[in-house]
């Protein structure tokens, strides 16, 4: 093996292992994902499971587009969105190509770029692909879609692409999507798994131009979305206007939090997502050793480049509460 292959990315979301290991139920605030998802009923026929899946997803693009005003050659799928960043990364990427993305960010898009054997560039101009999360990944940050456009005119002046991951943006402000804008140097990737709160689900989707969209639905794995994922998806796209509650909750529940962690000293970064960086002002292997402890898992955010920072998730009241009396014994 070549010994400059890229190793895999740190992700949050280790609540099931520790739970394995420990058989010790876990909080987990190292998943950003909606602590108020919709309810609603669902079910797989049976009878789907000794069939394969249709492998084009006729229907549940059609499930997509009506929710998005998108065409259905406009929509790819995928088992999770990882799935399709490396399926676009392996498309758009290869050869002697170069992407660029701001720091901190989602490791994925580096990792998947090297993987397709491209390079990082410098500055914007000289990218191929610019990757942009925006909320961003572990910031809470969002731009404008006055900002996001101008990402993309940048790209499309040099005859690149803008990624735009939107995977948090249901969970926080929706208006600033570019969902719905059609451009060939745009590519827009969204997910279920934190909207809806199913991450053991595996469901992403994205928007692009038809041709730049066969090429990604070539290049994924088929049948990658099993029939379970499906009929999930298939009836979350008729409940997204019950996003709204959950919106409303994440926006009081963040503020409490920041309030109750600036209290303590603790310096959180503004957000506009439904998690929160948090500056410790030291390493934090010990404080996220110590919640590890009390079974509280947190995000280290040492692989963002951050190793005095922690990410927490927004949940429930009594759930941030049980995190901020556990913060208070941990950072002794």
């Amino acid at each position: 093996m070549a010994a400059d292959f890229p190793v895999r990315a740190v992700h949050g979301g280790s609540g099931k292992l520790q739970q394995e290991k420990t058989h010790k139920k876990v909080l987990d605030f190292s998943a950003s994902v909606n602590p108020l998802p919709p309810r609603f009923t669902w079910h797989c026929d049976p009878e789907k499971l000794v069939l394969y899946p249709d492998d084009s997803y006729t229907q549940l693009k059609g499930a997509i587009a009506r929710a998005f005003n998108r065409h259905t050659d406009e929509i790819c799928v995928g088992n999770g969105s990882i799935e399709l960043i490396r399926a676009f990364c392996s498309v758009t990427l290869k050869g002697d190509r170069k992407y660029f993305f701001e720091q901190p960010t989602f490791g994925e898009y580096d990792l998947s770029a090297r993987l397709a054997g491209a390079t990082c560039a410098n500055q914007l101009n000289e990218a191929d692909v610019c990757f942009v999360c925006n909320p961003n990944n572990p910031t809470g940050t969002i731009r404008s879609q006055t900002e996001m456009k101008n990402f993309l005119n940048i790209m499309a002046s040099n005859n690149g692409i803008l990624f735009a991951d939107e995977a948090f943006i249901e969970l926080s402000d929706p208006s600033v999507t570019l969902s719905d804008v059609k451009d060939p140097n745009l590519f827009v990737l969204h997910s279920l798994t934190k909207s809806f709160s199913v991450p053991g689900i595996r469901f992403g989707y994205g928007f692009g131009d038809p041709g730049l969209i066969e090429k990604i639905e070539t290049s994924r794995a088929p049948w990658s979305v099993n029939a379970f994922a499906e009929a999930f998806a298939m009836e979350a796209f008729t409940h997204f206007k019950d996003l709204a509650l959950s919106r409303k909750l994440i926006v009081k529940e963040r503020d409490w939090l920041d309030s109750q962690l600036k209290s303590m000293g603790l310096n959180p970064k503004p957000s506009q997502a439904n998690f929160l960086l948090i500056e410790c002002g030291k390493n934090v292997t010990l404080i996220c050793d110590r919640l590890m402890n009390e079974s509280i898992l947190v995000r280290d955010c040492t692989s963002f480049g951050l190793p005095s920072c922690i990410r927490i998730a927004v949940r429930t009241r009594e759930e941030n509460r049980i995190l901020i009396e556990a913060l208070v014994r941990c950072m002794r």
